[in-house]
């Protein structure tokens, strides 16, 4: 009977045992407070500006054109646009200056407009930075490591851990929340500097255009013209009668001179009623024409002075001896007349 009471209570302590300790598992163990920390306020430093619109380009404009007619030649097309016939002939890529064909289509300027036209340096704004106020910072990129709650990038403040107990479970229902970690703010950024003003695109533009030709002390209107030869006028400028210049009677080897200083661009017999001709360009503006010459002093692409000799009077492709004289302001034939000195 003893033997049989001590087995009943030892079943007894062992159900009552196994009892609590299933309450024990069976109550789970609830998680400490997680509380998320705050964002960092936006830097106005770290704001991307916006990218700057690409500058304006203005359009080049295109040369213009002249078509080939019949008993057209180089040399006259040139001399009526004020051209050099070479560089008319380089622009068209024509081999054979004698040789053009009817509507052919020549451009009357370098292909581009490189030469025709002066281009401004591109002028880029500064980008603006803007406003503190305004500003919306991305988010900061991540430390070493990417992987969120690491040693080097931690968002979670730490849990507490202890060995379950009764005790241990109250202690932590009645524990404060943890704060989260400080971070240190950013350094407020600094004023950016004032851009400096970017030069005018209007001034650089107005620039003055280069031009190999060009005598760099003459302007347009103040050549200082002479008179290229002495005589009488036989023959005026008309433009009702198709008369391109002024025609002064002489003596065989009487002296040419140029008109105003220049360069000579044409000498030779490729224009068709000139005869002997000289033609010389003072800039970009005028060309001076002297036909019918017995002899030609000078060279094509040589600097003449004013008031040098450049040929003696003749008459070549003319009845009589004479000097067909003409100035050509962009091409277009003016009276000489007005631009001489009064006789």
């Amino acid at each position: 009977m003893i033997d049989s009471a001590r087995s009943h209570r030892l079943a007894f302590y062992v159900a009552l045992a196994v009892a609590v300790s299933l309450a024990g598992c069976a109550s789970p163990r609830p998680r400490p407070p997680v509380i998320e920390p705050a964002p960092p306020p936006p830097a106005a430093s770290q704001v991307s500006p916006p990218p700057a619109a690409p500058p304006a380009h203005e359009p080049e404009q295109a040369p213009a054109t002249y078509t080939v007619k019949r008993g057209d030649t180089l040399y006259q097309i040139a001399l009526d646009h004020g051209l050099d016939y070479r560089e008319l002939a380089a622009w068209n890529n024509i081999e054979n200056v004698n040789v053009i064909h009817t509507g052919q289509q020549l451009v009357l300027g370098p292909p581009g407009g490189s030469a025709a036209v002066t281009t401004a340096p591109l002028v880029t704004a500064p980008p603006v930075t803007p406003s503190g106020s305004d500003a919306r910072a991305p988010p900061s990129p991540p430390a070493a490591s990417g992987r969120p709650n690491s040693p080097a990038f931690k968002t979670e403040p730490k849990a507490v851990k202890l060995p379950y107990s009764e005790q241990a479970l109250v202690q932590l229902q009645h524990q404060p929340a943890a704060a989260p970690e400080a971070r240190p703010m950013p350094a407020p950024a600094a004023a950016a500097p004032a851009p400096t003003p970017a030069p005018s695109v209007t001034a650089a533009a107005s620039a003055p255009r280069q031009d190999s030709g060009r005598v760099p002390e003459i302007d347009d209107d103040s050549l200082g013209w002479i008179w290229p030869a002495s005589g009488k006028v036989v023959a005026g400028f008309s433009e009702s009668a198709n008369l391109k210049g002024i025609d002064i009677a002489g003596k065989p080897g009487q002296p040419v001179v140029a008109s105003a200083a220049g360069r000579v661009v044409y000498a030779g017999t490729g224009l068709r009623g000139y005869g002997k001709l000289i033609i010389v360009k003072h800039n970009n503006t005028f060309l001076s024409a002297y036909a019918h010459n017995r002899e030609i002093d000078v060279k094509e692409g040589q600097q003449v002075a004013k008031g040098q000799k450049i040929a003696e009077m003749g008459d070549t492709d003319a009845d009589q001896v004479m000097l067909h004289f003409e100035i050509r302001r962009l091409g277009k034939p003016v009276d000489p007349a007005k631009l001489l000195p009064p006789t």
